[in-house]
């Protein structure tokens, strides 16, 4: 498969919705950050649908360096209770519901790695979709990419297709620079 990310649309900062069936999204997850650290990145996953040992350990077996890759978790804390932060690797938020906690763990993760050659990926906005109105989730994609516009740094939503709402999709087709349909 040709790359997913187009190198000098990362370079130039854009912002991507990438596409995914159901049963393929936790390998484009892998091969997202496979691409992205082959480029000398550093990906900040927001992960609200596998929780952070989950995701080390599929990026692990897929040869996907850990110094390359730090968590923003929201899935751990509602499934096992309280955990604590490991500074620089993981900071875990209460619940994908809380988005007052995540905004707050982004803009500190983001002043953690200024300078740097980072990269955000949200995954999965479909999963919020349990949580959260299709309202709040847009509210909140537009916080994010607007945080990132600002801050000068590559971002990845990553949705399962046809899983989203007519409305929620088009918000954020009109957020993202690209879009992605990987299937």
């Amino acid at each position: 498969m040709p790359d997913i990310i187009d190198p000098k649309e990362l370079e130039l900062k854009k912002i991507f919705l990438i596409l995914s069936s159901p049963g393929m999204i936790r390998q484009r997850n892998s091969e997202i950050i496979r691409e992205i650290s082959s480029l000398g990145y550093h990906t900040v996953v927001i992960t609200t649908n596998f929780p952070y040992s989950v995701l080390t350990k599929m990026y692990s077996q897929s040869g996907i360096p850990p110094e390359n890759v730090s968590f923003i978790d929201a899935a751990t804390r509602g499934s096992i209770g309280n955990v604590k932060n490991i500074p620089g690797i993981v900071r875990y938020v209460n619940s994908p519901a809380n988005l007052t906690d995540m905004g707050i763990a982004v803009t500190e993760v983001l002043k953690e790695h200024a300078g740097q050659k980072v990269c955000i990926m949200f995954d999965s906005v479909s999963t919020m979709l349990i949580y959260l109105s299709s309202e709040n989730i847009s509210k909140f994609i537009h916080f994010v990419t607007n945080k990132l516009r600002l801050t000068d740094v590559s971002g990845i939503f990553l949705a399962v297709e046809k899983g989203l709402d007519p409305m929620l999709m088009t918000q954020l087709t009109t957020f993202v620079d690209t879009v992605v349909d990987t299937g």
